[in-house]
């Protein structure tokens, strides 16, 4: 959580000088899951659901996983090529047949989205078993950014997020989080 807290204090987040202290107590009173907890939490108290969108938008979850070289290997590979066939086969190369945490990856070229289902049960697994505390949809949130970022380093695009559906309970392949982002440019590497 110091990475979200060094995202808050950019001018860019939004987030109002008079309430960084509070997160930053979290980060000096309590450490790993906890802190974590109490962080997320207080992001839910005190930030509007569009500013956390921007703060995941600019650290999402899951990020630093070992992946980043092989996003850009495909993203070199696959330079000036039409954003769908760079989508396309980025879901054969990362994706393949959706047996893993992501249900389904859509192109909408007509309203310029990409829509992604998706159903981490080891977040809901934590959260059942007590070890996340905080309200589900805040760590899932946090996945929304997370998925952002891969696709942003493989594809070569910038995307936002412009909606998300969070299932209050039982987050699984049937009943996944919907994230739906816009395509802000195409760079085209």
């Amino acid at each position: 959580m110091k990475i979200m807290l060094n995202m808050m204090k950019k001018k860019k987040s939004g987030v109002s000088p008079d309430i960084l202290p509070l997160f930053e107590d979290i980060i000096i009173q309590h450490s790993g899951t906890d802190c974590d907890n109490y962080f997320m939490q207080a992001m839910g108290e005190y930030l509007p659901q569009n500013q956390r969108y921007t703060l995941w938008e600019m650290h999402g979850g899951c990020q630093g996983t070992g992946q980043d070289k092989i996003r850009k290997a495909f993203a070199l590979q696959h330079v000036g090529k039409p954003l769908r066939t760079r989508f396309e086969r980025y879901i054969t190369a990362f994706i393949g047949d959706f047996t893993g945490k992501t249900c389904d990856i859509t192109l909408n070229e007509d309203d310029n989205t990409i829509t992604v289902t998706f159903a981490c049960e080891d977040c809901y697994k934590h959260t059942v078993s007590g070890k996340y505390t905080a309200p589900l949809s805040l760590y899932y949130e946090s996945c929304a950014g997370g998925r952002m970022y891969g696709l942003e380093k493989a594809l070569g695009i910038k995307l936002k997020i412009k909606s998300m559906k969070i299932p209050e309970s039982d987050i699984s392949k049937e009943n996944p989080c919907v994230y739906i982002y816009d395509i802000v440019s195409d760079a085209k590497l």
